[in-house]
């Protein structure tokens, strides 16, 4: 399924390995890494099209059902569960439906999701005419072609810290930053704080070893001050460049995950940064743009922008807390049918990686 502005392979979980080694040694074969192109599996060669979602009814009397994200290394054989992802987080609700997790009800179906990567809830409201899902509809987000039906995502506030570092400014190599965790721990720098203006490219960011160097000693630095541990094998905290927006937007982002340019932004990413645009005392202050009177806030990225609803709240003296955030993506169902995986016998075996910080899979 594409979910948003990402594309992945949907399992029920059922239909997987209950043993994690041998589910993920399985997925390898499926998605054909380790190999650049991926040319032997599913995958498509980049990290945003090299996704797993694994799907099943939840035992937890707040969701409907439960959704694992599982990333997929490209040239490694590595799968990782430290991560959410809120793209592909807009095809779970459909794909309950289609499996018949969820009864379809007449108009609109909702369905509560428990992201079991973290342990946070969403709800995914779509359309489905006549009891069944339709995924055609007039809803176009940037980077993805043509329109489809919106799936409304909307996002409870969460029980992690909104300032994971209990500051809205931390200092990490002499530079500023915002560390912020609204769904996916992310951290903010102004684009100029590190000699790049935030509008490049980002085959151009990518290419400058110099700034790949900054980064990667930011992101270790602030996987730790977060609260993550050491975060070298993981793509969490993921780093985003600020910079004035030029079409109207709040603000003009570069994302990276960890070394990658995003070509776009992630859903939770964004999300994020939403909620850390409004941080009294954050680096998006004199850089950002958001709007006073509204609570929409447009996040501008390398192939368009992305719209979000963000409130933040708070308890007398007590940090700021995120009050309300939704989104509206889209989902299409690409290919239902049987994969035939790569033998055995011609596989590496899954990297071994640690368990998610926040109480994951193990």
């Amino acid at each position: 399924m594409r979910g948003g502005t990402s594309k992945g392979a949907c399992f029920l979980a059922s239909d997987l390995p209950a043993d994690p080694a041998a589910r993920d040694a399985l997925l390898l074969r499926i998605m054909g890494s380790p190999d650049e192109r991926q040319i032997d599996g599913l995958g498509g060669a980049h990290p945003l099209t090299s996704k797993v979602a694994v799907v099943s009814a939840s035992s937890d009397p707040r969701a409907d059902v439960d959704y694992l994200f599982l990333q997929v290394a490209v040239e490694r054989a590595e799968v990782s569960s430290r991560q959410n992802c809120g793209n592909i987080l807009a095809g779970v609700g459909p794909f309950a439906v289609e499996r018949g997790l969820v009864p379809a009800a007449s108009g609109r179906t909702s369905v509560r999701i428990r992201m079991v990567n973290s342990g946070d809830l969403a709800t995914a409201t779509f359309p489905t005419p006549d009891g069944r899902v339709d995924y055609t509809g007039e809803a176009e987000i940037s980077g993805v072609p043509g329109t489809a039906a919106p799936v409304l995502i909307e996002f409870p506030p969460g029980d992690s810290p909104l300032l994971p570092t209990g500051s809205a400014r931390d200092v990490i190599d002499g530079v500023e930053v915002t560390c912020v965790d609204n769904g996916m721990p992310t951290v903010l720098i102004a684009a100029s704080s590190l000699d790049v203006t935030g509008y490049e490219t980002p085959r151009d960011l990518e290419e400058d070893l110099a700034l790949a160097d900054r980064l990667r000693g930011i992101r270790l630095k602030a996987g730790r001050l977060m609260g993550l541990g050491d975060v070298t094998d993981t793509t969490v905290p993921k780093l985003t460049l600020l910079a004035p927006p030029r079409h109207g937007g709040a603000v003009t982002t570069r994302t990276f995950i960890p070394v990658r340019c995003h070509p776009s932004i992630g859903v939770l990413g964004a999300a994020s940064v939403a909620a850390g645009l409004r941080i009294e005392g954050g680096v998006g202050e004199g850089i950002a743009r958001p709007p006073e009177r509204s609570d929409q806030i447009r996040i501008e990225h390398p192939t368009g922008f992305l719209d979000l609803e963000s409130t933040l709240g708070t308890t007398g003296d007590g940090p700021p807390f995120a009050r309300r955030t939704a989104v509206v993506r889209t989902a299409r169902k690409i290919f239902d049918g049987t994969v035939f995986p790569r033998p055995a016998a011609t596989a590496p075996p899954p990297e071994p990686h640690p368990a998610h910080p926040h109480g994951g899979p193990r």
